[in-house]
This record gives structure tokens, sequence and C-alpha cells, in this order.
């Protein structure tokens, strides 16, 4: 029997938990190699992930055209089907983001505080957290993107992927991440990726506070808010990212020209989450407006859902994989009211005011309370490499103290008091 045929059969002899736990049990083993690795090390695995991507293109491309040729077998749609396509531009971008990524200082891991009554001194310091959990759908840049995250920050992962990216995800850590880890004189099995496509394996991820206290949750509406829940209840925390849409709001003095182009710029792609879902004009324009708004909407292949509407106004389109290519429009009495939409019937993810009134965009921008907050730019730059020229893990929409917006590596550590003699 080959090697591969023998690792096929024992995946298969075994439960999706038991493959889970194996896999967490490998990270947490190896979680020590990259806690205690110089930023040297760290960075050199990065830059040796970017340059693995060339070297192991036709492996990693291969892969995906597998798993894009199955995915179109079976009806995904063209959305779903983009996100899951790998090309050579997506790879040398890729890579690019990880050369980016190994640049990118560290923080320090100590912080001298103060001084404390008695002679003490305190100090803050900056730990990993040890094995990181990531749940993520049939995006194959996400597993180099968390794995590079998880491994600038010092944590080892275990990652779980859709079916449908499987393939793609594999090739990915067996000929990109894990050489790049040895390479550096780091432990490979730092970076696990659970070999089952069973959908409970994001349930088992989610049920070992002992070894994953953290996992990332990534991917459509109910079914991340249920992983959300079943995690609360088994003692683990998450950083989920279940809703999104992007908002925009059509001001009484917005530039028509403007306004249409940036319309057009906020739909590029549509199976994202931060691409234009709602589209609120000011009731004065409306009538006017809505002949440009059309047109806009046209240009990127894309429909507007007018009133009065069969759904709910901050209804997400990017998770309907028959009608993703839909905007909903609809007219509001202000500024104000628009706010309110996108702060109470939408996910709070990012709204966006288009002006040329300066007073305006400051009121919006006071009275949108979510997670990113836009004048006269898309809320497609609601995005960790775009924003902060990093990678991100996910975005955060919690609205309680804690990393929010795009999370990237420097949010994934755990903060330690020392106190020592002066």
């Amino acid at each position: 029997m080959s090697d591969q045929a023998a690792s096929d059969q024992a995946v298969s002899e075994q439960t999706t938990g038991d493959l889970v736990s194996a896999c967490a049990a490998k990270a947490y083993a190896a979680a020590p190699s990259l806690a205690g690795a110089s930023d040297e090390t760290i960075d050199n695995a990065i830059g040796e992930m970017a340059a693995r991507l060339s070297s192991a293109r036709a492996k990693v491309l291969a892969a995906n055209a597998e798993d894009v040729a199955a995915a179109e077998a079976a009806g995904m749609s063209s959305g779903l089907l983009d996100r899951l396509r790998i090309t050579e531009a997506r790879l040398e971008e890729m890579a690019e983001q990880l050369r980016l990524l190994a640049s990118v200082a560290h923080p320090p891991r100590s912080r001298e505080v103060g001084t404390l009554d008695g002679g003490y001194r305190l100090i803050e310091l900056s730990r990993p957290v040890g094995v990181i959990g990531a749940n993520y759908e049939a995006r194959p840049n996400v597993t180099v993107d968390v794995a590079s995250q998880l491994v600038k920050s010092r944590n080892a992962g275990v990652l779980r992927t859709g079916s449908a990216a499987l393939r793609s995800a594999t090739a990915l850590v067996k000929h990109v991440i894990a050489p790049a880890l040895e390479d550096a004189d780091l432990d490979a099995d730092a970076i696990q990726l659970v070999p089952s496509p069973d959908r409970e394996a994001a349930g088992a991820l989610v049920d070992l506070p002992d070894l994953v206290p953290l996992v990332i949750l990534r991917g459509s509406g109910e079914s991340t808010r249920e992983l959300g829940r079943r995690a609360a209840a088994s003692g683990v925390r998450t950083l989920a990212h279940a809703d999104g849409g992007g908002v925009l709001y059509y001001d009484a003095k917005a530039d028509p020209g403007f306004a249409a182009d940036l319309i057009t710029r906020s739909l590029d792609r549509l199976g994202v989450c931060n691409r234009l879902n709602l589209l609120l004009v000011h009731r004065d324009v409306y009538d006017t407006a809505l002949p440009t708004i059309q047109a806009a909407l046209d240009a990127a292949g894309v429909r507007a859902s007018l009133p009065p509407h069969t759904h709910p106004i901050g209804y997400e389109w990017a998770l309907d994989s028959d009608r993703e290519a839909t905007v909903t429009v609809a007219p509001v009495d202000d500024l104000r009211h628009a706010a309110r939409i996108a702060n109470t019937e939408t996910s709070g993810l990012a709204a966006g005011i288009v002006t040329t009134d300066a007073a305006a965009a400051a009121d919006f921008f006071a009275a949108y309370t979510g997670t990113g907050v836009f004048w006269n730019a898309p809320t497609r730059l609601l995005d960790g490499f775009k924003l902060l020229g990093v990678p991100e893990t996910g975005i955060n929409i919690d609205r309680v103290p804690g990393p929010r917006g795009p999370v990237t590596f420097t949010d994934l550590t755990l903060r330690q008091y020392a106190v020592r003699p002066v």
C-alpha cells in the first residue's frame, strides 16, 4: 500500500471529531516552536511561503483547477466560483502580501507601564494564545492569509475549510506552508489542515477549549452564528464574521457622476462582504438620481431591488447565490434616517456617504456606529490589506470592547502583567 493510500485509509477509519482532535494535538505540541522563535525566524518563514507560492505554482493551480471544475459541475454560482478560483495574478498577489507581511515590524513583546508602591516595576507583556482555530468557506487565499497571520503572531493553528476548496487548501499547506516552516527551522506541524470535507469538523473545532481556546469564524450567516453559539457553550472564544453588506447613502448634495462611478467601483466583486449591498438615496433627489443609479448598476452587471421590497431592507445579497447580482435601493428622509437604517437594519460592517457637503459627511460620521465609515470612498476598502497593509484573518463587527474591524496578527495575542522589583 502506498503512503498516500495508507493515509487515506487512516483518515477514513477515524471519526470527524477524532480527526480534528488529532490536528489540534499536533498543533498544540508544535506551538512552543513558534512561541520561542525570534522575529527574524518568523519573518524568514513567511518570506519562504511567498517564494514557495512561485516554486509550487503548478501544483497549487492544478489542485485549484480540480476544485473549480467540481464546483462548476455542482452548479456553484459565478460569485462563489470567483472566490474559489486562483489565477496566476491572484497567486502573485498572495505572494506579494506575504512579502509585505514579512517586512512589517513586530510590535514590542514587553512594555514598561510604570512603577508601583513598594518599589515595584509594572511591565505589560504580549504572549501568543497558543493554538488558534479558523473555519472558513471556499476561499483558498484565506488558507495562506490566516496561516501567515498565525505564524506572524507566533500562534499555531488548526484550519478547516469547506469541501469546495479542500484540494486547493491541501496543496497550499503541503507544498507552501509546511515546507516553509521547515526551511525556517520551525515545526511544520504548527499549521494543521483538517483533512475532511465533513461539515461536522467545524463543530468539532469549537469543542476543544483546552487545545484550541480561540477560533476565527468566517462564513455565511446562520451557520457561522450557530458555530458561535456552540463555541460559547463549550467555553471557546470566537472572532466571528458571519454577516456583512456595505451601505451607501446618496446625499442630496452628491455629485451624480462621481456617485455613479463610486457605485460601480463598489461592485467589482459580488461574493465579498464589503461590496455595496444597500443604497439609500435622499428623498429629494431620488427620482432624478434613479436613472443614473440604474445605469451604474447596469455597468456593474447588477440589478436594483426597488420599493416595495419583498425582503428585509438589509438583506445581504452576497449570501444569496441565486440573486447575488442585486443591490437594494430605497429612498430615505435624510442622513440621520439613513444612518439609523444602517445601524439597526444591517450587520454594522460598513457604511458610507457620497456628498460634496463636508458638514453632512461629518454628521454621518457621528451618526453611524458600525465598524467602518466612509466619505466619497467605497466600503470595499474595509479590508485588512487595503487599510492596514497586512492580510487579515477576518473582520470583527462585535459591538463590545476588543479587536474590531479587520483583525490582523497584532490582535492575536494575550496581555500579561508582570511585576518585579525596581
